[in-house]
């Protein structure tokens, strides 16, 4: 039966995981997936995560399924995170939330939302983007159309490219924006710059999905939602991707929603009958546990500042050491111009690294980041920046240096 089925190429972040693993070296630095990690090196759980945990096992009498679109009372806390108590569209429930698994199931219903219902044939996304959003988009039946997301010194937005292309657009495109910290770059949009996108989107009739993987991790839960905000109050509709994996720690309980915001309750009946019965045939209902912790953390007052108050820390801890990192980068290579790397927002950083130079890094020193020179800023410690800054000092030359 497999005789003539081929050999799938590795998955470019994962599979880089998995030689890591196997790496031998006692020394070895992981900079590849994705994962916060505290100053000693681990994905720990968050102090809230476990006390809500003691309260659900203390409570919970059912392992029941849950409905197509998860809990209700999940859904509207957390599009209450997202568009705020004040804001319209959640004062008169013009939302249909949907709890899913994980950020990346969110992504996929959009595309099959758009795709059968929004009349969408092709989804617009900046390039470089996460490595799996084509896959996903191809796989919900979209064209995968890209520009240019960062000018050709890698050192700031080519927003111009951006806007060119979404000018070009066709009505009905639907347009990939990553809300907040965009991975892999850390590069966002200004606020002037979110404007004339939205003048765009509405001149054009494009239809727009933000892919909100980072709230909390860039300033705050409130100001790295403005762009989506901002963009409902101008009488917009729009799908939103959240995720709750990184600014709750949740990586392997697979938490994240998709969000329709629309324009009346009839829009709201369809819009998520449409979201239940893509579900259904994916993956049927969401999982429990997860979704159970992150709707007792946000309904319950104490529990939410004081998971504010973790996630604060973790987005300083990061703050800190990006600028530790751009520091001794310097000191090191002082030729090269690191500074643009303390305008990146979250945890990652597109270093400018060439594709050589990585491996290089890999091979010789047992240093692991993605192959486009992302690096996950989380990763780095007080242990391992002076080994780190080191080996990208003796990778770096004037001749292929991007930075």
């Amino acid at each position: 039966m497999f005789e003539k089925v081929s050999v799938a190429p590795p998955d470019p972040v994962f599979g880089i995981m998995e030689m890591f693993n196997r790496d031998p070296q006692d020394n070895k630095i992981n900079l590849t997936v994705g994962a916060y990690q505290d100053e000693s090196g681990q994905t720990r759980i968050l102090d809230v995560v476990k006390d809500a945990e003691t309260r659900i096992l203390a409570e919970e009498k059912s392992k029941n399924y849950l409905p197509i679109d998860g809990q209700a009372s999940l859904g509207k806390e957390i599009a209450r995170l997202v568009l705020g108590d004040d804001h319209p569209a959640f004062q008169e429930e013009r939302f249909a939330t949907a709890h899913t698994p994980g950020g990346t199931a969110a992504l996929r219903i959009a595309g099959d939302l758009v795709r059968s219902q929004c009349g969408a044939n092709c989804i617009w996304s900046g390039a470089p983007t996460w490595a799996n959003h084509p896959q996903i988009y191809n796989a919900a039946g979209l064209r995968f159309e890209t520009f240019e997301y960062l000018t050709a010194d890698k050192r700031r937005l080519n927003f111009s490219a951006m806007t060119d292309a979404l000018h070009s657009a066709n009505a009905a495109d639907a347009v990939l924006l990553h809300t907040v910290c965009h991975n892999p770059t850390g590069f966002d949009l200004e606020r002037e710059q979110w404007l004339e996108i939205f003048e765009i989107l509405e001149t054009r009739k494009l239809t727009p999905i933000f892919d909100f993987a980072y709230q909390g991790f860039g300033l705050d839960t409130e100001s790295d939602a403005w762009p989506i905000r901002e963009y409902l109050s101008r009488g917009n509709e729009a799908l939103i991707c959240s995720s709750f994996s990184k600014n709750l720690g949740l990586y392997g309980e697979r938490v994240g929603a998709i969000t329709a915001v629309v324009k009346d309750q009839k829009n709201r009946a369809a819009a998520l009958s449409q979201i239940k019965s893509i579900i259904r045939t994916l993956y049927s209902t969401p999982p429990m546990h997860g979704g159970s912790i992150v709707y007792t953390i946000l309904h319950d007052a104490e529990l939410k500042q004081r998971w504010l108050r973790e996630l604060e820390a973790m987005r300083f801890r990061i703050i800190e050491v990006r600028a530790q990192f751009v520091t001794r980068l310097t000191e090191l290579a002082p030729t090269a111009d690191f500074s643009f790397i303390n305008d990146q927002k979250g945890m990652f950083s597109f270093s400018g690294l060439s594709r050589e130079q990585v491996v290089r890094l890999r091979d010789e020193r047992s240093i692991y980041a993605v192959e486009n020179g992302r690096i996950n800023v989380a990763g780095i410690n007080s242990q391992n920046l002076e080994p780190l800054c080191q080996a990208i000092a003796m990778v770096l030359d004037s001749q292929s240096v991007k930075c």
